[in-house]
């Protein structure tokens, strides 16, 4: 079983296992810590992974990445929009008002979801995390931005089941790093909780988290983020102003051609590492464009004044969370700076400058996710024993239902499940209804999500169900907010009181207290009962999946989902059926290049030992033919050859082997004749020299067999040595193997002749004694 943890960046994945000795970061194809999350489409097949970055360059149109800011989204998305400005791909909007991606691949127009393309990735890195392990994964644990909305988190789980994944958990990306961070740490105080504030600059986006530590136990209090601000963005600074700098320099417009345009992202990119460690640094590129070489210079104080509306928003998230979880700067006891966008100086001063304290980077920025990940996924492993250590995480978001337009109340205020709720968390709803009950799920509070996100989350169906009697029936429907952090209907409950006559002649209705709603207080009643009060009942279970108990009779009534934007069942198996076949011609090609690269490596090697090492065995007119099969094969190769399937390959190459393997069989079987001699020669000596302690008879009879053998390996061998080389053998040396093992075992029959009559002598005498 595999305990894995991924962490999907915006840029780069990381795949973190746990193993006897701790926890390790699996290694790619190219021996990389880190595989870039870019799908690319090829001529003939699918390159993912660090083969998609090094084809990006040649395929710009047909190369997906950064889609982790599509999953979930709307296409009409302002900010979505924005995200699609930079991208080299074509999209349109889809039927749910989603994103499909659109391009050519194998001569056909294809449309792909990005679902579709995050379930390509998950493929990669599961191909890779086998490929380490040398066993199946399936069960793992992956991170997660915490401002991923309920569609989003639903997509991360259906792509990883497109994938042939089952995720065990979707862990926030700042609680996967705190555990990580805690689970090793030993100096936390004993008189109270430690309070740490996790700061996480990725790629895309910046999150905090401020976390109470405890001997074995960790608690999030607050979540905060933005989710438009990353390194990229401070990449994208540098561009800008390089991108005016050669318009003005060298009368170029990168922003018209799109490979100019990449390039110049990824070399602003690398100047962006380099001013971190320098004041200044020099940016070369060789024919940018229209076959011109453009150089660029930047001191780190001028980035530092361009990117200072960035720097600005770093601080915002920071004083978020500490608001949200009630803290004073002050208690808190240290801050851990991570991610891959926080090396720049400016923001560890700004930092500094806001905490009062300096940043502390503990724990390895790029890998700590999947780390935290990984050992999660330890935690609920059955097969791994992981030091006792709680986690509790708490939702970023307030979550409210509704009940045919009304909102469900449940105390002081409408919400369901509040921000900052800990999960997985239960509720329990009550209700009176006579029909289908339909629940709306829907986030309570605009302002906490990120800009352009739909309220809206998903709408339940309850039924149908019959009461009975003629009255209201009581309805439980037990709602979840998971592992997962997705909000789903777990179980709903038909519930039927069994009372006496006097009291349902009375109008006595024995319920549980209630919370009325606005509005029609008879039928839109509901009692949230929170999944830490636990009512104990003497309950029996029937063959029909009743629930009985001595109150009341049990229903299970089915629950129809929807989710505002998600796939179908139907969907879904549509996706693993196309990921399946995409998969299996990827391997179909894969196969037809190693078997030609083999057949090519063949006929290079066979051409260079056909005139050398196998020259003396193989004849004038077989070495003719074999060269010129050869040249018509290699002709072929780089011609008609030069893109078939495996099967023709491998037909040319067993009709070379036809030609090559009888010259071939001579040069190995001289070597092997010479050992084969040798062993048969010692046999012989061997068994000459055993027979001093035997009989006469029993000597002589050996002495016959190894006289016989040493006779024909005589006469054999003169004929063989009286043949050319490259002519066949008369004496091969499986004919002499086989002659030694006929006289070994001839020569053990004797001998066990010979101690038998003295076994049974021995057990004679016995007998008479007795």
């Amino acid at each position: 079983m595999s305990v894995v943890g991924f962490d999907i960046g915006n840029e780069n994945c990381v795949i973190a296992v746990v193993k006897q000795r701790g926890v390790d970061v699996l290694l790619n194809d190219e021996s990389k810590r880190e595989t870039p999350a870019v799908v690319c489409f090829g001529e003939k097949q699918r390159f993912l992974g660090s083969a998609g970055a090094a084809s990006s360059v040649m395929n710009p149109k047909s190369t997906i990445f950064q889609v982790k800011r599509l999953i979930g989204r709307n296409f009409k998305d302002p900010e979505v929009q924005n995200e699609l400005k930079l991208l080299p791909f074509e999209t349109s909007e889809g039927k749910d008002g989603g994103i499909l991606i659109h391009l050519k691949y194998l001569g056909e127009a294809r449309t792909f979801t990005p679902v579709q393309i995050l379930a390509m990735l998950f493929s990669n890195l599961k191909d890779v995390t086998e490929k380490n392990l040398e066993i199946p994964v399936t069960d793992c644990v992956i991170g997660v931005p915490s401002y991923f909305t309920d569609l989003q988190r639903r997509a991360y789980l259906d792509a990883a089941t497109i994938a042939g994944l089952k995720p065990l958990r979707l862990m926030h990306d700042c609680a996967a790093t705190a555990l990580s961070y805690g689970i090793y740490k030993t100096d936390f105080s004993k008189t109270g909780p430690t309070y740490v504030a996790f700061v996480d600059i990725g790629h895309c986006d910046t999150q905090v988290s401020i976390v109470s530590f405890e001997a074995g136990h960790m608690r999030i209090l607050s979540h905060a983020f933005d989710s438009s601000l990353g390194g990229r963005d401070f990449d994208d600074v540098l561009f800008v102003y390089f991108a005016k700098q050669f318009k003005e320099l060298y009368n170029i417009d990168v922003y018209s051609n799109m490979k100019a345009s990449i390039r110049l992202r990824s070399a602003c990119e690398k100047l962006k590492k380099v001013l971190s460690a320098n004041a200044e640094a020099p940016l070369n590129i060789e024919c940018l464009m229209d076959e011109k070489d453009v150089k660029g210079f930047i001191k780190r104080e001028e980035f530092e004044r361009l990117a200072s509306g960035l720097l600005e928003r770093i601080s915002v998230p920071s004083r978020k969370a500490l608001a949200d979880a009630g803290l004073s700067v002050r208690k808190i006891h240290s801050v851990e700076l991570v991610g891959s966008g926080s090396r720049i100086p400016a923001i560890s001063k700004l930092l500094s400058s806001l905490y009062g304290k300096e940043p502390s980077r503990t724990l390895n920025s790029s890998e700590c996710v999947a780390r935290g990940c990984a050992l999660q996924c330890a935690m609920l492993s059955p097969i791994f024993r992981v030091r006792e250590y709680e986690v509790q995480d708490a939702f970023p978001f307030s979550i409210g239902f509704s009940s045919d337009g009304a909102q469900i109340s449940t105390g002081s205020n409408c919400i369901l499940f509040p921000k900052g709720q800990p999960f997985p968390s239960t509720k329990v709803l009550t209700f009176q209804r006579s029909n289908l009950l339909h629940l709306e799920a829907f986030y309570a509070n605009l302002n906490e999500l990120p800009a352009g996100v739909s309220t809206n989350m998903s709408s339940f169906t309850i039924g149908p169900f019959q009461a009975s009697s003629n009255e209201k029936a009581k309805i439980k429907v037990k709602v979840q907010l998971n592992l997962h952090g997705i909000v789903t209907v777990e179980s709903a409950m038909l519930v039927e009181d069994h009372m006496d006559d006097s009291a349902r002649r009375g109008n006595i209705h024995p319920q549980m207290d209630r919370t009325k709603m606005d509005s029609d207080s008879s039928t839109n009643v509901a009692n949230s009962e929170d999944n830490t009060a636990v009512h104990s009942q003497s309950s029996d279970a029937t063959g029909n999946g009743t629930l009985k108990d001595k109150a009341n009779q049990r229903f299970e009534i089915p629950v129809n989902e929807n989710i505002y934007g998600g796939m179908t069942k139907d969907e879904l198996s549509e996706a693993q059926e196309k990921e399946l076949h995409l998969a299996q011609h990827d391997k179909a090609v894969e196969q037809a290049k190693d078997q030609k690269n083999a057949l090519e490596s063949y006929v290079y090697e066979m051409r260079s030992k056909l005139f050398n090492t196998y020259r003396s065995f193989a004849s004038d007119m077989e070495r003719e033919g074999i060269s010129r099969s050869l040249q018509e094969t290699e002709e072929w190769l780089y011609e008609d050859g030069d893109d078939e399937t495996e099967n023709a390959y491998t037909a040319k190459m067993q009709d070379l082997k036809k030609l090559v393997d009888p010259v071939e069989n001579r040069y190995k079987d001289e070597e092997a004749r010479a050992q084969a001699t040798r062993d048969l020669l010692n046999s012989i000596v061997d068994h000459r020299m055993s027979t001093d302690s035997l009989p006469t008879e029993d000597r002589g009879l050996i002495t016959d067999e190894c006289n016989k053998a040493e006779q024909w390996l005589r006469e054999r061998t003169q004929q063989q040595d009286s043949l050319p080389k490259n002519a066949d053998p008369v004496l091969w040396s499986r004919d002499i193997k086989s002659r030694t093992e006929d006289l070994n075992s001839t020569c053990k029959q004797i001998l066990r002749r010979k101690s038998s009559p003295a076994n049974s002598d021995e057990s004679s005498s016995l007998d008479q004694q007795e």
